[in-house]
């Protein structure tokens, strides 16, 4: 070994970390990118996978990887994730999602940050790519979420979808390096996600159905630069924009 958390060849090792760390998943036919999420996470002490009864080869994948798996019922993502954090041996967590890679940069930060951390919770910058590039505007970079955190001191909340992490705001920093984020390859895809998603968080409002959507394009893709990204950034604005209708008006009538 040469140094805390590192091999002779530069590879990032997890035994000579103080603060041992979990890397915790929950998947649902989630084969499509799940060889290079996991080989991501060979750095961490464990990987542990919660998965909701998978028909495609997830679990023989992730079975090549070691790591833990547990079969659970759909509870919503809040409560899912949740599961996955109380099943890791360790305090320390990093949450990552099953199209999300954790890159080599990413990995030595973690490792020098749990030999001595200062704060209970991380925000971890996203890199997304859509439709095989890619996309720094649109709002979409750095687009930081808490996936490093001490699960004493943190805890998903239950929401079904679009949950977050509670933790009191000055227990928390921000990590430089990314992870990159496989968001939606095609547009068909997008759009799958965005009805199923703009269904489990409806809120509907039949004046934000008409105001809201025009307001979320213009902010996208004049604001934050979206034009900037050629039809790329004109897409992802409007389904978005698209998204906001269908959140405000399902259920609305």
């Amino acid at each position: 070994m040469s140094g805390f958390g590192f091999t002779d060849d530069g590879k990032t090792d997890m035994n000579t970390s103080t603060n041992r760390l979990s890397i915790v998943l929950i998947t649902y036919n989630s084969q499509k990118y799940l060889d290079r999420v996991l080989s991501s996470c060979l750095f961490a002490d464990e990987i542990v996978i919660v998965d909701s009864n998978s028909s495609d080869q997830t679990i023989q994948i992730a079975q090549k990887y070691k790591a833990k798996i547990y079969q659970e019922d759909w509870m919503g993502f809040g409560r899912q994730k949740q599961r996955a954090v109380d099943l890791a041996k360790n305090r320390w967590v990093f949450v990552l999602d099953s199209d999300e890679v954790i890159s080599d940069k990413l990995q030595k930060e973690l490792l020098n940050l749990l030999e001595k951390p200062k704060y209970s919770a991380y925000f971890v910058p996203r890199l997304n790519c859509f439709f095989g590039k890619p996309v720094k505007r649109c709002g979409l970079y750095p687009d930081y979420t808490i996936r490093l955190f001490d699960k004493k001191e943190a805890k998903f909340s239950d929401d079904e979808v679009h949950e977050k992490v509670v933790i009191e705001k000055n227990k928390t920093s921000y990590l430089k390096n990314y992870m990159i984020h496989f968001a939606y390859e095609n547009v068909e895809e997008f759009i799958t996600k965005q009805n199923r998603y703009s269904t489990l968080n409806s809120k509907p409002n039949r004046l934000k159905a008409l105001i809201n959507p025009p307001w979320t394009f213009f902010r996208l893709y004049i604001l934050k630069l979206g034009f900037l990204e050629g039809w790329r950034g004109f897409v992802i604005a409007k389904l978005y924009a698209q998204y906001t209708f269908w959140k405000y008006i399902k259920k609305s009538f």
